[in-house]
């Protein structure tokens, strides 16, 4: 962690959740870790949320230390669950109040606040674990043929409520047994996974390929979500997700070479050819349905040649926006081939993670205001190249030409390294914050570069129309035609009725400003009333196509998931979508 405080420093809780506990599901990640804000960071989050000392001596709200009781008993017949016992086996059945909770919610801030306010309104009856596919396809045909909701969890990182289960029925929770490898082939350079399996757990698998499958060499998925300690292989599927390396791997709808599926129409396998021209592409149709078509079981992977050895760290300080966005169209544009991570903040994001990765105690801070790279208009780009030796150099060399031809600032390689150790710890923040009142979460899209400086300017007033708010974006998951912006909020904030005002305002923006909704979160049931109305009415009614032929009585996923059983009311549409 950081320095000790010199002053006050508030009561962060930094002891291990109870592994009973409401806090030990909606907290991120591993028990043991923590992560706070350093001293610095503290003191200009009570300047701009107009907090003192004294703001930070109680918690506000419930913090989650006493262990799980629901009142909300399981709905569920014994003949059903005793019907499930003999497909996946009696101890992996359960009604328990922890289980059930535990697949409940997903960690958008929305489902945060419910846990912590004691607001279950979404529970399964039960929740199964199952361990092969054969068992999926018998549990899919009983729900089925019972009238039974089917929901799936996976990692639980959903930011969408994509997982969340508000018609109740069952929860497949693949996370205990339905995590295994299936088939390792070097020759083509793929793998084949159950859906269930973990991040890290595929790339440690991948990595250790010459002692557990005989492979001549280590390799890498190239698929590094924020969230990829607790996300899934089958989650980043469903939902279309995008690592942060996607710039040079691809995102997932680049990797995936085929699917297996447990639908209501049956067994569903995509092919595993790299390319055809068969028609309409099913692996493409099957991927972001979020389990409204069945249930994904297994997933081929492409996997790549794990090169670290050959990686360039680089970072460079422009001094504005425009001229970044400028400097990072011509590096996606230039045809040097691109970097494995691509990502460029803009000043107000620049402001905070220099905070963040301790920037602010080195000497570029004084070097960059001497420079005339000034707080609140420069703009930080940071990334690393990936691949052969000599393709990894060429393209951190061009990008060094291009970043020096608009006036970027070299910062070595310092910068990047110390995102890269934090990348992947920064959600615990959200936890340590959220005790005292003080809210983060996320709001992504996709836009074209030529109308990438509208959507940010569009989209951050409406973020900003909540006073005293810090509102940072980045650039990332970048390609020749535009980019995914990321917007970050921090505010302060007293309920989930408040945050899903709040929530809905931006993601009205983002449909006004012509963006698409998401690049890679999906839609899940948070974002499904505005998904008809951007796509329009006769595109969305192929998707509505889709699930009438897979899932006529619409038992996979419902409760309104990328808004296939929303009511006309509940829709968001703009005048023109009307059709």
């Amino acid at each position: 962690m950081s320095k000790p405080y010199k002053g006050f420093e508030p009561k962060w809780i930094k002891e291990p959740a109870d592994p009973l506990s409401y806090r030990s599901i909606f907290r991120w990640g591993d028990p043991e870790f923590v992560k706070y804000p350093k001293e610095s960071l503290y003191k200009l989050m009570k300047s701009t949320f107009n907090m003192t000392d004294d703001d930070f001596k109680n918690y506000a709200g419930d913090v989650g230390l006493d262990k799980v009781t629901l009142h909300s008993p399981s709905k569920m017949e014994k003949a059903h669950i005793d019907a499930f016992r003999d497909i996946v086996g009696y101890q992996n059945v359960s009604v328990d109040d922890y289980d059930r909770l535990s697949v409940a919610y997903g960690k958008t801030a929305y489902d945060l606040f419910r846990i912590r306010e004691r607001k279950f309104d979404s529970l399964p009856d039960v929740v199964l674990y199952p361990s092969k596919s054969e068992e999926i396809e018998k549990i899919v045909d009983y729900c089925v043929k019972n009238s039974i909701p089917l929901y799936v969890y996976g990692g639980g990182s959903s930011v969408t409520r994509g997982v969340e289960p508000v018609k109740g029925g069952v929860s497949l929770d693949m996370r205990r047994n339905f995590n295994k490898v299936i088939e390792f082939n070097e020759i083509d350079q793929t793998i084949t996974v159950q859906a269930g399996m973990s991040g890290p757990d595929l790339e440690k698998t991948l990595q250790n390929a010459p002692a557990l499958f005989g492979a001549k060499r280590q390799y890498t998925c190239g698929h590094f979500p924020q969230s990829f300690e607790y996300s899934s292989v089958g989650g980043w599927v469903v939902t279309r997700g995008a690592g942060q390396n996607s710039t040079y791997y691809g995102t997932i709808a680049d990797i995936v070479l085929s699917q297996k599926y447990a639908t209501p129409r049956g067994r569903i396998v995509t092919s595993h050819y790299p390319r055809e021209a068969t028609g309409p592409n099913l692996n493409q149709i099957m991927m972001g349905g979020e389990g409204t078509f069945g249930v994904l079981t297994e997933v081929t992977l492409k996997v790549f040649r794990w090169m670290p050895q050959n990686r360039h760290y680089f970072s460079y300080m422009f001094k504005d926006w425009q001229t970044a966005m400028d400097a990072g169209r011509e590096m996606m544009q230039c045809e040097c081939g691109y970097s494995s991570v691509f990502r460029l903040s803009d000043a107000e994001e620049t402001s905070l993670m220099l905070k963040l990765y301790n920037v602010d105690d080195t000497p570029l801070e004084p070097l960059l205001n001497m420079k005339g790279y000034k707080d609140m208009e420069r703009c930080l780009f940071l990334g690393f190249t990936d691949g052969e030796k000599g393709f990894s150099d060429n393209v951190a060399k061009n990008l060094a030409k291009i970043a020096k031809s608009f006036g970027g600032m070299s910062l070595t390689a310092f910068v990047a390294k110390s995102w890269e150790k934090g990348r992947f710890n920064d959600p615990y923040l959200r936890d340590t914050l959220m005790d005292f009142g003080i809210v983060t979460d996320t709001l992504e899209c996709t836009v074209n570069w030529s109308n990438m400086a509208q959507v940010h300017d569009d989209v951050r007033k409406v973020c900003h129309a909540l006073p005293n708010t810090i509102v940072t974006t980045h650039m990332s998951h970048c390609y020749p035609q535009g980019a995914n912006l990321y917007f970050i909020f921090i505010t302060r904030m007293n309920d989930s009725e408040e945050f899903k005002r709040y929530h809905t305002t931006i993601l009205d923006a983002i449909q006004k400003s012509g963006a698409a909704i998401s690049h890679h979160h999906g839609i899940g049931k948070m974002f499904a009333p505005w998904l008809e109305g951007s796509l329009g009415r006769t595109e969305y009614g192929a998707v509505r196509a889709l699930k009438d032929y897979f899932d006529p009585t619409y038992m996979m996923n419902p409760g309104g998931t990328i808004g296939l059983d929303l009511k006309e009311e509940e829709k968001k549409f703009l005048r023109d979508d009307i059709k």
